[in-house]
């Protein structure tokens, strides 16, 4: 009997589970057994792997009897990627490869049936799950061998198939193989990449000082927002520069957003760490699915995750499926969605800053501020319209903002002030510094996600202020969440004021309460902002 141990990483989410892949090669009835809970895909390796061993140039064992078990036996395996670890187990246990050589070694990657290797999704969270059980060596297809790179401390070998493999194993010269194929296309369509998004300013923005404002705070604090206002008003506009005024990711955000688009399958082959906050504007029709996380076979990222620590924008909110707009309640407040199934539960981060957008009736045309308007809605219509923005989804946004139409004078106006991203970004980078120095050593960055008891344990409003939540709670203006989250906006309109105080008084709370209920501004409040 002989027995050969090859280790892989299984992902359940964003969670990776340290596989070991045990091959036993013995005398007995002709066959291959493979145990532990596989899935189809993975099952269909057995083919794979003999194949490739084959045409390789290896000799199969094919008048033993062979069993592989995926250890531990009792958690589901997904995926194609387990094959590189799957043929190298039998090589090994078959006295091909030294078994000493599989010691502390990840092996990641398909196979194809002449023996080469194809790309996978998700090998850098695979590989940060290998590094955190002191793992220090990794085999994956070489086009990804940058992407596992990322992980510090890590040596990756990149590779092309899998007699390259066995030479870097048994210490022989590496053959050459035929590059890799990609995981995925390349983009062929990028009018709405990033490139484009970058190339909006604050300053195509007329006016708007008092909104410009309220997406400020929003930016630096992280929090939620709604823009509400007739059609063309520029909604959609405001939505679309928020990211340029906000400050690149860290080290370790960027580390795990990447790690998250690697999970989805939308990282770019060859491509670096991403480094801006990413930005999302899915349609109406998009599914629960889609946005929020799942699919058929293995849990991936939705829209929510795949924008964590950016903007998430969704436009013409009411026209949502209920069924996504109530599924919004548990990212919003905690800022993670859990998808769960009879046989798993994956968690998956969903820090991002969400902006919803809706128009005050079904055909956009109702603006009673304006003085001109051509709505034809009734009045039932227009109340029916907005009560799909339910009351649990409306008490988890912090800042309300009706956005009105530029009148034609404003557009001409020369003296209006009209700051480029550039600045608001400054200002807003220097607000969140403040908020990671506050937070320092905690398992949160920035206002929007500090915990209640936290706040009234740790960092409480002076007494005036806190006076002022507590009468308009007793009122019943605001509820126990709302409470909450006028007290973190009040931080956050501290930490962009030039001046350094100890805690928020009371100018700070009546600009929160009017940024929470949607209030317009005083123009005091601008020029002390400004």
């Amino acid at each position: 009997m002989s027995t050969a141990t090859a280790r892989s990483v299984s992902l359940h989410g964003a969670l990776g589970h340290l596989i070991d892949v045990q091959a036993d090669v013995s005398p007995g009835q002709v066959g291959l057994t493979l145990v532990g809970r596989p899935d189809a895909s993975l099952n269909e390796s057995r083919d794979r792997c003999r194949m490739a061993v084959i045409n390789g140039g290896f000799e199969w064992p094919s008048t033993k009897r062979i069993t592989i078990l995926l250890s531990p036996a009792d958690l589901l395996k997904r995926g194609t990627h387990f094959d590189l670890a799957i043929a190298v187990s039998v090589l090994a246990a078959d006295g091909t490869v030294p078994k000493a050589a599989l010691d502390g070694v990840v092996l990641i990657g398909e196979l194809t049936l002449d023996g080469n290797l194809r790309g996978v999704h998700g090998v850098l969270p695979m590989v940060l799950a290998a590094a955190a059980r002191g793992v220090r060596r990794v085999f994956v297809p070489e086009p990804q061998a940058h992407e596992a790179a990322m992980v510090p401390d890590m040596e990756v070998l990149g590779v092309r198939s899998l007699g390259q493999v066995v030479a870097e194993l048994r210490g022989d010269e590496v053959p050459w193989a035929p590059p890799v194929a990609s995981a995925s296309g390349s983009r062929l369509l990028a009018w709405r990449g990033d490139e484009r998004r970058e190339e909006g300013d604050f300053a195509d923005l007329l006016g708007l000082e008092d909104t410009r404002f309220a997406v400020e705070v929003a930016a630096a604090g992280g929090h939620h927002l709604m823009l509400e206002g007739p059609k063309g008003a520029g909604k959609t506009s405001i939505a679309e520069r928020i990211p340029t005024i906000l400050p690149d990711l860290t080290g370790s955000e960027s580390l795990e957003l990447t790690a998250i688009h690697s999970l989805a399958g939308v990282l770019e082959p060859g491509a670096g760490m991403v480094v801006r906050p990413p930005f999302s504007a899915p349609h109406h029709d998009a599914s629960k699915a889609s946005l929020i996380g799942g699919g058929s076979g293995a849990v991936r990222p939705g829209e929510l995750s795949r924008t964590h620590l950016g903007v998430l924008f969704l436009d013409e909110f009411p026209l949502f499926h209920s069924d996504v707009i109530d599924a919004l309640r548990q990212p919003l407040e905690s800022g993670d969605v859990t998808v769960a199934r009879r046989e798993e539960s994956v968690t998956l981060p969903a820090r991002a800053m969400v902006v919803l957008a809706c128009n005050p009736c079904p055909c956009g045309e109702y603006a009673p501020r304006s003085g001109a308007m051509s709505c034809g809605c009734t009045e039932r219509k227009r109340r029916d319209y907005r009560a799909r923005i339910t009351g649990p989804i409306a008490d988890r946004i912090d800042v309300v903002r009706y956005v009105e139409p530029l009148a034609p004078h404003d557009q001409r106006d020369v003296f209006s002030r009209a700051e480029p991203s550039e600045v608001v970004r400054r200002r807003v980078s220097l607000a969140r510094r403040r908020q990671a120095d506050r937070y320092a050593g905690c398992s949160w960055r920035l206002n929007a996600h500090t915990p209640g008891p936290q706040l009234r344990d740790r960092w409480r409003l002076d007494a005036d202020a806190q006076r002022m939540v507590d009468e308009q709670v007793y009122a019943g203006q605001l509820t126990g969440r709302g409470a909450v989250r006028v007290n973190r906006l009040a931080w956050t309109v501290l930490d962009l004021l030039p001046d350094e105080r100890a805690r928020p008084g009371l100018d700070e709370v009546e600009v929160a309460l009017r940024l929470r209920r949607g209030e317009p501004l005083l123009s005091s409040t601008l020029r002390r902002a400004g």
